[in-house]
């Protein structure tokens, strides 16, 4: 069953330009559909037309009959006084008003031996628990925890909010109606990874239909199984997830390249045919004339095809400063509070040349404010940390900021990096500043943009140790592909706060996990974090089974069993280091195939010999 139909839909915000422009698709019922495109391409403009905030010019937009639309980027205005948890409440309105009818029945009833009040009353109840009237408090509950939404927070007045955070709330509001459709305009912005993947597990198990606008990649990955994009103002539509659409798009281009350069081969050889028919026919056969001229007609026809378009890729590259040392941060007992709350504290770390961290964790445990100590923002309450002597660091925050936003751009590379009028507009041109957008004051550009400008000045300043907060935040997908082509040549140490999964997968080494005032200290790419976590869980639930149950009266576990155990969970350690050290090894000898072979051979042997070792743990745990 179809659940939403666009057909030749245009909407047009300046004269003569089509913002959508004969946009039209269909989506099915249960479908989760991800709207990409450029900013500015219309994929907002789009969710506002569905849900009736603005009208289309021309076209046509279908919904199913009854089907009830929610949107993420509408937050509501409430009454002076309405707190979070009454804005999570009134997602139950429909309840409350069967279960007032109810109570009204019930008092009714007594009065009365009216045979309609009861059946009335049947009928409430049937709806009531369809509703899920007996569980609002536990739903309430799960979707407020799963979002980030704390006790305090709830007692808070909505107004006093951030817009982050009133967001957050009306995305748990949306979950908690009873939404048929769900458009969800960048709903993981303001959400931390744990959040997001909360959000993730309950769209995968929502029935209705969703359709989301992302720059959240991996989040993309995950929830959608069709992606829709708006170019020129129409649809492309692809049958799969991101990465799909990223494999097909490109297959795509390379087949619309083939047939449009097949195309100009013909033409030539066309051409130089009826350049030929008509010398010989001025030579005396004027018949000749007629079939060069249905030639030109066909040359004509294949030259309507355009070139397929390719998006400009960054070519920028940042330079980098000669390191001298191993050390680049060293962080000896540090400890930091923030209104009267300890956000960590007796944290001993050290990053080494070429080192990449990603600091993740849960939003206010303090990532942002530890980035600021080492930048030097923020002073530690307690221990203290440094800088190698030969490092030279380059920050980019969340929130970029310049001295004089009346400046142009040119201006602005001109003063803050130092460099000549040309070089200048060749470092903006590499970060797709171009024409007369060079001479934009910096204060009209939008947050992506300053980013990106922040970003340029950076890369032209030998750094050798680079810190990111944030740093894809602000930026659409083109924008994140060609930020992280740059750093992709980048090789000296990085240190960066993201909640970008896909960033963090390509780019992190080593992960940093602020949970609890204590950092988790991993060597490794996130998706081996991830699987560490599972098997660091998987150990503690067999812990747990293995304690004795109270009142059990089976025999005590012998105490060498306990010792058994205990070097068992040593040599599982030792034999994961193993595997860590031959890994690190792989890499290092990537270029010698004879060394390689050696190494992936033992590599396998470690692998299995930790297989075999946590297999002894739990058979011996169960016993």
């Amino acid at each position: 069953m179809i659940d939403i139909t666009v057909k030749d839909l245009t909407k047009a915000f300046e004269v003569k330009k089509n913002i959508l422009d004969g946009l039209s698709f269909q989506v099915q019922r249960g479908e989760r559909v991800g709207i990409l495109g450029k900013n500015g391409a219309g994929k907002t403009t789009l969710f506002r037309l569905l849900v009736g905030e603005i009208s289309e010019d021309t076209g046509s937009i279908s919904i199913a009959s009854g089907a009830r639309l929610g949107l993420i980027s509408q937050i509501p205005r409430y009454p002076r006084g309405t707190t979070v948890e009454d804005v999570l409440r009134s997602a139950h309105s429909r309840i409350d008003r069967i279960r007032a009818r109810m109570d009204e029945l019930t008092e009714e009833m007594a009065a009365s031996d009216e045979p309609g009040l009861l059946a009335e009353y049947d009928r409430l109840q049937e709806s009531f628990e369809r509703l899920g009237g007996y569980n609002t408090d536990v739903e309430v509950n799960r979707v407020a925890n799963g979002l980030d939404i704390p006790a305090a927070m709830r007692a808070q007045l909505f107004d006093s909010l951030s817009g982050g955070e009133k967001t957050r709330v009306n995305l748990a509001r949306l979950i908690l109606e009873d939404t048929d459709i769900l458009l969800l305009d960048e709903p993981t912005n303001h959400l931390d990874m744990r959040a997001t993947e909360w959000l993730e597990d309950y769209l995968l198990h929502f029935k209705g239909t969703v359709l989301t606008i992302s720059h959240d990649r991996w989040f993309l990955d995950a929830v959608v199984q069709r992606t829709i994009e708006i170019v020129h103002g129409k649809a492309v539509v692809y049958n799969g997830n991101y990465s799909f659409y990223v494999e097909e798009k490109q297959r795509r281009y390379e087949e619309q390249l083939r047939i449009w350069e097949k195309n100009q081969k013909e033409i030539a050889h066309l051409q130089e045919a009826a350049d030929k028919l008509h010398l010989w026919a001025f030579m005396g056969n004027d018949k000749l004339h007629k079939r060069a001229f249905s030639m030109e007609k066909r040359i004509a026809r294949l030259e309507r095809a355009e070139r397929p378009e390719k998006e400009r890729q960054m070519k920028a590259r940042f330079k980098e400063r000669a390191f001298v040392g191993d050390e680049v941060l060293v962080i000896d007992g540090l400890g930091k509070s923030f209104g009267g709350r300890r956000l960590y504290g007796d944290l001993e770390l050290l990053i080494e040349g070429g080192e990449r961290v990603a600091l993740i964790g849960d939003n206010g445990t303090g990532k942002s404010t530890l980035l600021k100590c080492v930048t030097g923002e923020e002073t530690p309450d307690e221990g203290r940390l440094w800088l190698g002597p030969s490092v030279k660091s380059a920050y980019l925050p969340q929130l970029v900021t310049f001295e004089d936003p009346s400046r142009n751009l040119v201006d602005t590379m001109l003063y803050e990096a130092k460099c000549t009028p040309q070089e200048a507009r060749d470092r903006l041109a590499a970060f797709g500043f171009m024409g007369e957008d060079v001479f934009k004051t910096v204060g009209v550009l939008s947050g992506g943009e300053q980013s990106r400008l922040r970003l340029c000045i950076l890369m032209g300043g030998n750094v050798n140790f680079l810190m990111l907060d944030e740093p894809t935040n602000h930026l659409d997908l083109n924008s994140r592909e060609w930020m992280e082509d740059a750093l992709s040549d980048y090789r000296e140490a990085l240190l960066f706060v993201s909640h970008d999964r896909w960033f963090i997968e390509r780019f992190a080494t080593r992960i940093w996990e602020l949970r609890d005032g204590k950092i988790t200290d991993f060597r490794g790419t996130f998706t081996e974090y991830r699987e560490y976590q599972k098997r660091q869980e998987s150990l503690r639930q067999v812990e747990k089974q293995r304690q004795v149950k109270k009142g059990d009266t089976r025999p005590k576990r012998p105490p060498n069993r306990e010792r058994q155990l205990a070097r068992l969970e040593k040599e599982i350690e030792k034999a994961e280091e193993r595997v860590k050290e031959l890994e690190a090894a792989m890499e290092e000898h990537g270029s010698d195939y004879q060394k390689l072979m050696e190494l992936t051979g033992e590599h396998a042997q470690a692998e299995a010999e930790v297989e075999r070792l946590y297999g002894q743990w739990e058979t011996l745990s169960e016993e």
